[in-house]
């Protein structure tokens, strides 16, 4: 899919509107061993397999945060904003989790422009990101996503 350009002087008009939709990625046991390796987070419901198998989800899950950190992937595929010299990650508001990520997933994540306000040298813009697993009604990830975007 190719990511939908977003004018960097169409943000103010465009508040309250879908941005777009990633890709897929697939979130196998490799990406989720890779990450508790690269976090330290080796709890046994993302990294033991057997044990797993016999938990609450019957397979390994990937980490929350895994889940999150994806977000920048995702937002590369589903748009991209043309007409500015540079953006920064500025945080996030209300991350939550609401459903599981069983090893083997294929998430995509929805996103919108909640609000956009102007800072010095440009804007600062909230984005609601939404990421969904294939096949499940209850999304896996919601975050409000907040980054700045410089004229």
């Amino acid at each position: 899919m190719s990511a939908r350009d977003v004018a960097f002087e169409e943000l103010p008009r465009l508040v309250g509107q879908a941005l777009g939709a990633s890709d897929w990625i697939v979130v196998d046991q490799p990406m989720i061993d890779a990450f508790a390796a690269a976090t330290g987070d080796h709890q046994w419901i993302h990294v033991d397999v057997a044990r797993a198998a016999a938990g609450p989800f019957g397979s390994t899950v990937a980490h929350g945060y895994l889940t999150l950190s994806l977000l920048p992937a995702f937002a590369g595929t589903a748009f991209n904003v043309s007409g500015s010299r540079m953006g920064v990650n500025y945080g996030l508001d209300r991350v939550r989790f609401p459903a599981p990520v069983p090893a083997g997933s294929r998430l995509r994540a929805h996103f919108s422009l909640k609000n956009c306000e102007a800072v010095e040298g440009g804007v600062q813009l909230t984005i609601e990101a939404t990421v969904e697993r294939e096949g499940s009604a209850k999304p896996v990830c919601v975050a409000q996503m907040i980054a700045r975007r410089y004229a």
